[in-house]
């Protein structure tokens, strides 16, 4: 049997990823297929959190046993015969790093390999340009949600720009650099 897998991060609708994944997989195999498509680091712990369909925890799974086996003796359909429902991939445990994996049922005529989850739809930038800043069009204010050429905020226009430009110059009219930039 195959299975559909919804990637995402809380709170953000720019991003998700839609994995087809034979029910045989591994949690270790489906979680090196993450680390290399989301380009999570490679040297941190992780953890897969099984959830039912309320949100109360079935499992644990690790690389090392946290009580319901370890990632790669667990494979994705013996838990969701446990009664998983969807799972808190921890990327990077020590510091609480996660994507929400929602499995959505089994994929209708896909024929995947065992053991080899696949790629089938993308949605926005890795996670990490999350945390550096990126903000989706989808995730922002209506306030600041326009195409180009549309009508931008009136309450804003160019010379509200100037005046950030000059509040950067110093008395002497010479512009502040950071010592780096010299």
């Amino acid at each position: 049997m195959v299975f559909k897998l919804r990637v995402t991060l809380s709170g953000i609708k720019g991003f998700y990823r839609v994995y087809h994944v034979h029910g045989a997989t591994t949690l270790y195999t489906l979680h090196k297929q993450l680390r290399s498509d989301l380009e999570f680091p490679q040297d941190q712990l992780i953890m897969f959190k099984g959830l039912d369909f309320e949100g109360a925890v079935v499992g644990r799974w690790g690389l090392f046993d946290l009580g319901n086996g370890t990632v790669d003796q667990i494979s994705l359909e013996k838990a969701i015969k446990a009664g998983t429902d969807s799972f808190v991939y921890f990327y990077d445990v020590t510091n609480k790093k996660s994507v929400n994996i929602q499995v959505e049922g089994e994929a209708e005529g896909v024929k995947v390999l065992p053991d080899f989850p696949v790629l089938a739809e993308s949605k926005g930038p890795n996670p990490i340009e999350f945390e550096n800043g990126y903000v989706a069009f989808e995730d922002l204010p209506d306030t600041q949600r326009h195409l180009p050429g549309e009508e931008e905020d009136e309450d804003f226009d160019d010379e509200d720009l100037e005046e950030e430009e000059e509040e950067e110059e110093d008395e002497d009219g010479k512009e502040i650099y950071d010592e780096d930039e010299q």
